[in-house]
């Protein structure tokens, strides 16, 4: 069964998730598919919260997914691989957009993060964000758990997070650590966090669900796989 990640920004971490695909087991048959930014989106990182905020709504809208995704190929099931445009926009209406664009059955990683804690149980989890507050925020309403704790990085755009060394993530996952969550979320489809896995979870002392991880564990599960993975998430586990 084949699955498309489709991914706005070539070379920022889609890498990441064609690693986890292949040393699942058994490997997911996983292909990238590159859709545009909005037109007017030269930089992100050149652009201010607002502008920011503006463009990554756009680029998770009926109209851009319309037009960006109009040449999609034939998947036996799809991925939409930015958290923040699928939590800026109704989740279950984005995922109806894009089982009609694809002609198959369709997930989100925003959407992926509330599956993954139902199916885990978790009821109370912290937030290692890279996002400012203000977007961090949008994501936690759209949880069903409890954040009782976070930590919002205000980080910069696409490219610069998938340049993060693994002394940051794992630093950034250890300040959002709290004794009394069951696990530690990390949203951002860039970071380049699958083989730091134990070092998140030694970092946050409880799971640590990441965007590559819940995106490929949901995308997995509509094709009817239940693939696993030594130190890839509880997800995975063996």
């Amino acid at each position: 069964m084949r699955l498309g990640l489709l991914y706005p920004t070539r070379n920022a971490g889609e890498d990441d998730f064609l690693d986890l695909a292949g040393r699942l087991h058994p490997p997911l048959d996983l292909a990238v598919h590159y859709f545009a930014w909005p037109s007017d989106v030269d930089d992100v990182g050149a652009l201010d919260l607002a502008e920011v905020t503006d463009a990554v709504r756009c680029l998770g809208s009926d109209a851009h997914l319309e037009t960006a995704l109009c040449d999609l190929e034939p998947f036996d099931a799809v991925a939409f691989a930015v958290t923040s445009s699928s939590f800026l926009t109704d989740t279950r209406h984005q995922l109806e957009t894009l089982r009609r664009l694809a002609g198959a059955p369709a997930t989100s990683t925003t959407a992926a993060f509330q599956d993954a804690i139902r199916f885990l149980g978790f009821d109370t989890v912290s937030l290692a964000s890279v996002y400012h507050p203000s977007l961090s925020d949008q994501f936690i309403a759209r949880l069903d758990a409890d954040v009782i704790h976070r930590v919002d990085a205000s980080a910069g755009s696409d490219r610069e997070l998938a340049a993060w060394p693994a002394e940051r993530i794992v630093d950034l996952v250890a300040r959002a650590a709290h004794p009394a969550a069951q696990a530690v979320l990390l949203p951002e489809t860039a970071l380049h966090a699958n083989r730091l896995t134990a070092d998140l979870e030694r970092a946050a002392g409880c799971p640590v669900l990441t965007a590559t991880q819940v995106t490929l564990w949901a995308a997995a599960r509509l094709v009817g796989a239940q693939p696993t993975a030594e130190g890839a998430g509880p997800l995975f586990r063996v």
